[in-house]
């Protein structure tokens, strides 16, 4: 148990270009694991960070997988996964989270709170994952830790706890007084490898004190016994500090609050220390699952490595030698060997081998026990499969899958490149849930979808390299939504005799259009009293309503926003069946839906600029030109950050007109935010193309 005890599971999470790879590799190098630090940027594919392993990783000097490795730390194991920043590789995050204990989240301290950043707090509170904030690059000039910690605590709502003072920033930044200790830390050597612990200077003692005494109060809500110490002016032993921090941090109370310069080699020990001290084990975290053999009740789980196996894969990876798949042990030990039943399939599986990662090199293990987080080579299943051993059968919460936005057709060069094409497509569809492949009916084109050009860019080049499948790409489609306007009512009887028994259904009801803000896309409500429609028909009514939904009149695009309520209706005792009233179902959907004033909708990205003021003028003509809404300008020293909301459809090419307009100064980022309406003269144009489109691929 102690060993489970000195276990920690934490991920490094931020928006793009925090440092997150930057401290990834520090880590690595302090704890012993590397002997050499490497950059991110450099461009070149063999300089590249330890934990982007992948050619295309290292060209582009970003993070697209999720990298898992283990470290040690003083008496510590910490299992380490650094993740992309990208939006558009978000479901990287989304399964690492899922599986974390604890979160390192960065944030730039010039930036501060960025569009990536407010996505990446809400995939921590949706996993209740506790973590630490690390603010980055306070060597840049414009650095303010403070005016961070209000972003956080004014945009994301956290209640942060500076248990840091930096000394300096910018070009000045000389390293941080640690306010549990009351000592000044400075780096020294090769890699700052040594940190030298000293009394504060001078001109810092009493902004030192004054921090203290505020850490103090916000700690003090959390422990009677330290507000008893506070207001009888007694001192404070640093042990207790640690222990209400480690409480508040594991509860989600505070976020503590760091800062540091990664590049620099600066403040990346005292981080690790805090991972350790203040961030849970496998024992602190509360796991739950279902109980199929109890009526999906839920039970908790429970770290004891003798306890009856349970565990989750979160990720898969193809490769040459099989499928590679992540592992997350919640409880009990799997063993090498031995055979474990699949929830999902329920079907037994041998684990024939089992490793430990380190980014893409790997290390044999006999077992595993609970919290570690390891691999098994060549099992079959499915990222979000349960595992579990004799006398369990449960299932852990899967992950959450966001819908993809964006779709491109791609066309093999040669009945060679189409097979190698299939090859590559089905397997990218297995390790990535946000990536879906199709057939467009009218065309016969096999459509690619996903979360953005980046991620449709990077699976492209993938095909191209990975599988010698040589393609032609077509132009970005943007995924459009139907959606109703007005309610409507509809009657529909569905009447077909040919000989024999025929068929008979009769269904009343409405269309209710849901608000914007709903948090789902569909509901059902059956409203059938006295048996007018028999039980075992009902659902099948419900089954033709979501058929109808997947293809929509006004121009083919799948139909959102819609609560179908199921007032009345008859059934013929002879005629009627589940086919005859899933089809009445349908077709009643598409009736009401022509009448219910049905509009297009279209997905509407959240944007961050970063850029020089003296372009600001021309970016933000450029984003009105697009149908952007500017929200929000705000200069910080020589730069200002436009924030605005833009529809996807029009910005397409982007990056490369901003680098035109700002001489490729400014940088920017954008994630999906919601569904809008699209203008009435738009929306017809649009209309038109689809059709125009459909008839020429009929023909």
């Amino acid at each position: 148990m102690e060993k489970i005890r000195n276990l920690r599971n934490i991920g490094i999470s931020a928006h793009i270009d925090s440092g997150k790879t930057t401290l990834s590799e520090r880590i690595l190098f302090y704890s012993g694991r590397i002997h050499r630090m490497q950059e991110v940027h450099g461009g070149s594919a063999s300089a590249g960070a330890t934990m982007d392993f992948m050619e295309l990783e290292r060209e582009r000097g970003i993070t697209i997988t999720s990298a898992a490795t283990q470290v040690a730390w003083k008496d510590m194991s910490i299992n380490l996964i650094d993740t992309p920043g990208h939006v558009d590789f978000t479901v990287e995050v989304e399964r690492s989270l899922r599986v974390l204990d604890g979160a390192i989240m960065i944030l730039c301290a010039v930036g501060g709170v960025q569009s990536q950043s407010v996505t990446v707090d809400l995939q921590m509170k949706r996993y209740r994952v506790p973590r630490i904030a690390f603010i980055n690059k306070m060597d840049r000039t414009g650095a303010d830790p403070e005016r961070v910690r209000t972003d956080l605590v004014e945009k994301l709502g956290l209640n942060i706890v500076p248990i840091q003072l930096n000394m300096g920033a910018g070009d000045d930044f000389e390293g941080v007084i640690d306010l549990i200790t009351m000592k000044a830390l400075t780096f020294e050597g090769e890699g700052g490898i040594k940190v030298v612990i000293a009394p504060i200077p001078a001109q810092y003692v009493e902004a030192a004190q004054e921090a203290r005494q505020e850490m103090l109060e916000a700690l003090s809500m959390f422990n009677d016994c330290l507000m008893e110490m506070l207001l009888e002016d007694q001192p404070v032993g640093e042990s207790l500090i640690r222990k209400v921090i480690r409480e508040a941090t594991i509860n989600r109370d505070i976020v503590p609050m760091m800062m540091g310069s990664a590049f620099k080699n600066k403040a990346v020990q005292p981080v690790m220390d805090a991972v350790c001290e203040f961030l849970p084990s496998p024992m602190d975290r509360a796991s739950f699952a279902r109980d199929h053999d109890n009526e999906g009740t839920e039970i908790p789980l429970a770290a004891d490595p003798d306890a009856p196996f349970v565990g989750m894969i979160f990720k898969i990876a193809d490769e040459t030698f099989g499928q590679l798949s992540y592992l997350r042990v919640y409880q009990g030990t799997i063993i090498k060997g031995q055979q474990y039943r699949n929830a999902r399939t329920n079907r037994m599986q041998r684990i024939g081998r089992i490793v430990r990662m380190h980014a893409n090199d790997r290390e044999d293990v006999k077992d595993a026990g609970p919290g570690d987080i390891v691999a098994l080579v060549a099992v079959d299943c499915a990222s979000g499969d349960t595992l579990c051993g004799d006398g369990v059968n449960y299932s852990l919460e899967s992950i959450f899958v966001a819908d993809p936005v964006i779709s491109l057709s791609v066309i093999p060069a040669s009945s060679a490149d189409q097979e190698r094409m299939a090859k590559a497509l089905s397997r990218f569809m297995k390790e990535d849930p946000t990536f879906r492949v199709s057939t467009c009916p009218e065309t016969a084109e096999t459509v690619i979808a996903g979360m953005g050009e980046l991620h449709l860019d990077v699976y492209v080049e993938r095909m191209r390299r990975e599988f010698k499948a040589e393609v032609k790409v077509g132009a970005p489609n943007v995924s459009y939504r139907e959606a109703p306007t007005a309610e409507s009512e509809f009657n529909y009887r569905h009447k077909k005799q040919t000989g024999g028994s025929g068929q008979f259904a009769h269904v009343v009801g409405r269309l209710i259009p849901l608000p914007p803000d709903a948090e789902v896309t569909y509901e059902f409500e059956d409203n059938i009293v006295s048996g007018r429609i028999p039980g075992e028909y009902i659902p099948a009514v419900n089954k033709g309503f979501q058929a109808a939904m997947k293809k929509g009149p006004l121009a083919g695009y799948e139909i959102v926003g819609c609560k179908m309520c199921l007032d009345d209706g008859s059934a013929h005792s002879v005629d009627s069946s589940e086919m005859a009233f899933r089809i009445a179902g349908r077709d009643a959907f598409i009736e009401a839906f022509r009448r219910s004033k049905p509009c297009l909708q279209e997905p509407i990205m959240t944007v961050g600029i970063e850029t020089p003021s003296e372009f600001q003028g021309s970016l933000v003509g450029d984003i009105n030109s697009r149908r952007g809404i500017i929200h929000e300008t705000e200069a910080r020293e020589n730069f200002t950050v436009i924030r605005a909301e833009v529809p996807l459809a029009n910005m397409f090419g982007y990056a490369t007109v901003m680098r035109g307009l700002s001489k490729g100064m400014a940088t920017f980022s954008m994630e999906m935010s919601h569904y809008a309406r699209v203008p009435q003269k738009l929306a017809e144009e649009i209309i038109f193309k689809r059709k125009e489109k459909q008839d020429a691929a009929r023909k």
